[in-house]
């Protein structure tokens, strides 16, 4: 490349205009999505699988988890959308490509899990035989499709905001598109809760599978939309590296190969993904058994169980709104993240004890205290990880990070549903067994803070840009 061409390009980076706060929110429509989606499967689905259909919970659970061991999938997924642009974009084509596929699959998944209750409608409970095993794999397998479909378009889609981002500017960026996360969380709770409405607990399952199938079309739908409106000409006018490929000569110089190796030049990449593995895998061990608690413990009907999720996605909301302009820049961004574990703690030992006051209310406090801790935290440990990503091979450490995030998140789902049903075989009552689950993530929140102080930026940025260095200058000889 002529070294005016370099000037040119470094010329247009600069000129890039910085993102605003009108596009921060129209990306933020992405990560509303994908929280309403999470609303279908983890606050939907779990619950009718567990209560409705009687599966065992350790086995919706790992069902459940399988869109997160794909998750491995991301960092080949980040390092195609840095090197292969699809129609001339390297992150929005497969943003949308993405979306399209997990909106399918959602519905997939829903029309085999009716199949799997047809098979296994036994008055003794959950029987295992050749057609229970098969209907089963076949459900794994469309919820593995759907987890790779999230993982392609969640990875693009992050990488995006490295793209758009600086320093300046990084905490409040995520501020604003994850605070519309949370808003995702209310209005899908909102939306599955009306259609849902009509469902008692006497209701037959005709009757729960037609309400269930118009979800699974309409949430699906509008997130489709809102993956085209969110992501919709931001690269070409945003990206400061939308020159990327002729910049860095990207598609020659960094390869799969040599991606993993500036991956691997830092020890501190292997700590931060350590810290980010513990983390979610304590923050999300409730996901699974936070709607059948409300069932079983509460005696809550179904529609009610999933409006829960407003009072969780409301504390998430006010954390992430207030977190990214006002504790970070103040704080800082470990300390953010040191004070948001203890009190993730403290709120999910409150859950905990909330079973045991048969009180709805005290529940539901809970749930807006966890939402409010975990905005705190996320909001933080988000800030950090872009900190914690070179531009040049931004989609493959997106893809790294969000790798321990999806495994973590998969493994506590599974351990969630693993620890009830262990509970519930060796503990008196329901509401030891569930306090189980919420004791254990309290105790992983004060792991994460001794994983959290070895974590350091200036020595992450120091061997991963001379590695990038070296790879580049190899290229050259």
């Amino acid at each position: 490349m002529a070294s005016g061409e370099v000037f040119k390009d470094e010329k247009k980076s600069l000129a890039t205009p910085k993102v605003n706060l009108l596009t921060m929110f129209r990306l933020g429509l992405f990560q509303m999505g994908l929280s309403m989606m999470s609303i279908l499967t983890l606050g939907v689905l779990n619950r009718v699988m567990i209560q409705e259909i009687a599966i065992p919970a350790t086995l919706v659970a790992l069902l459940l988890a399988l869109p997160a061991f794909v998750s491995p999938s991301r960092i080949w997924f980040g390092q195609i959308s840095d090197a292969k642009p699809l129609w001339g974009y390297h992150r929005t084509a497969y943003v949308w490509i993405g979306a399209a596929i997990f909106a399918i699959a959602a519905f997939l998944a829903v029309q085999v899990m009716w199949q799997l209750n047809s098979v296994a409608n036994d008055p003794s409970g959950w029987v295992w035989n050749t057609a229970t095993i098969g209907w089963t794999a076949v459900l794994g397998l469309v919820f593995a499709i759907y987890g790779l479909a999230i993982c392609a378009s969640g990875t693009a889609f992050a990488a995006l905001l490295v793209d758009i981002s600086e320093e300046d500017n990084r905490s409040k960026v995520v501020g604003v598109v994850w605070s519309m996360l949370m808003l995702g969380i209310i209005v899908g709770a909102i939306i599955s809760s009306g259609l849902l409405r009509q469902i008692t607990p006497e209701a037959n399952i005709i009757n729960l599978q037609g309400a269930i199938n118009r979800l699974f079309i309409i949430v699906p739908a509008i997130v489709f939309g809102f993956s085209i409106v969110a992501t919709l000409g931001v690269e070409k006018k945003y990206s400061l590296y939308s020159s990327r490929s002729t910049l860095t000569n990207r598609e020659d110089s960094i390869t799969l190969g040599a991606a993993w190796k500036i991956l691997t030049a830092s020890p501190q990449t292997a700590l931060f993904f350590t810290f980010l593995l513990v983390m979610t895998f304590c923050l999300f061990m409730q996901d699974p058994v936070v709607e059948p608690f409300a069932g079983q413990v509460f005696k809550m009907p179904l529609a009610e169980s999933t409006r829960l999720n407003v009072f969780y996605g409301t504390g998430l909301l006010i954390a992430y709104a207030v977190t990214g302009f006002l504790i970070v820049p103040r704080l800082g961004k470990r300390r953010t993240i040191r004070i948001g574990c203890v009190l993730v703690a403290f709120a999910a030992l409150l859950l905990g004890a909330s079973g045991f006051s048969a009180n709805p209310s005290f529940l539901k406090l809970g749930l807006v205290l966890f939402g409010l801790a975990t905005g705190f935290l996320t909001t933080g440990a988000v800030s950090l990880m872009l900190d914690l990503t070179v531009a040049e091979t931004a989609g493959t450490f997106i893809g790294a990070w969000g790798l321990a995030q999806s495994v973590s998140r998969g493994l506590a789902v599974v351990a969630g549903g693993a620890v009830l049903d262990l509970g519930r075989r060796v503990l008196p009552t329901l509401e030891l067994a569930y306090g189980l689950v919420f004791a254990l993530e309290a105790v992983g929140m004060v792991l994460s803070i001794s994983l959290l102080n070895r974590v350091n930026v200036t020595e992450f940025q120091t061997n991963t840009k001379q590695a990038i260095a070296s790879i580049l200058e190899s290229d050259l000889d």
